[in-house]
């Protein structure tokens, strides 16, 4: 009778370590997956910024990921150059204000050309032909796999005579460089390595 005492103490021992053992595991893993949703709230909380308007409204915004805009960015940036650059009106003045905003986003090699243009005296010749010059880019092809990231550029000319229109290709290739974003340079790059690869005549069709 007594071994039956000790038997039955031992078997109730056995359960309530079994018991206490899957309790603790339950407590575990409920106390991991506390932790791993916590932590997943917080980050997802971090992806949102809230907005005051006058202390009144309150405003969700979800922000975004920086590096998922940037291709489209450093397009836009270096359309903006070629534009601003290669767009001119017979004005002094404009071709100034267009290309002093334009050299804001490249280094010195867009300035070399510049300085080459105006040497050459062919904005002289725009503003004494009366003639408006404008830009159309057709694509920018970017590569992204290397820093500092290389960009090609094909556009057309459309040089506007009185007497004719004459369009010209342009092919361009540079270097892109991350950089401070500004008023001036919005997108946050700079160009480097500016070259003209063709700019040739296609057609003329008088006017």
């Amino acid at each position: 009778m007594e071994f039956q005492s000790l038997k039955n103490i031992e078997t109730s021992f056995r359960q309530i370590r079994l018991f206490g053992i899957i309790f603790l595991s339950l407590c575990a893993a409920i106390t991991v997956c506390s932790v791993i949703s916590s932590y997943r709230f917080a980050e997802k909380q971090r992806e949102k910024i809230y907005v005051l308007d006058g202390g009144k409204s309150l405003m969700l915004a979800l922000s975004q990921d920086l590096s998922q805009n940037r291709p489209a960015e450093a397009r836009e940036h270096v359309r903006r150059f070629h534009e601003l650059f290669f767009t001119l009106s017979p004005e002094k003045s404009a071709i100034e204000h267009n290309v002093g905003r334009a050299l804001l986003l490249a280094d010195k090699s867009a300035y070399n050309y510049y300085t080459d243009f105006a040497e050459k005296g062919y904005y002289n010749r725009i503003i004494a032909g009366n003639i408006n010059q404008v830009l159309k880019v057709d694509s920018v092809v970017c590569d992204f796999d290397s820093y500092p990231y290389r960009a090609t550029t094909y556009a057309r000319q459309m040089i506007i005579r009185q007497s004719n229109i004459t369009e010209r290709s342009l092919i361009t290739t540079c270097r892109l460089l991350n950089a401070s974003r500004s008023d001036d340079n919005p997108n946050g790059f700079t160009i480097e390595g500016f070259v003209i690869v063709e700019n040739k005549d296609l057609q003329t069709i008088k006017r």
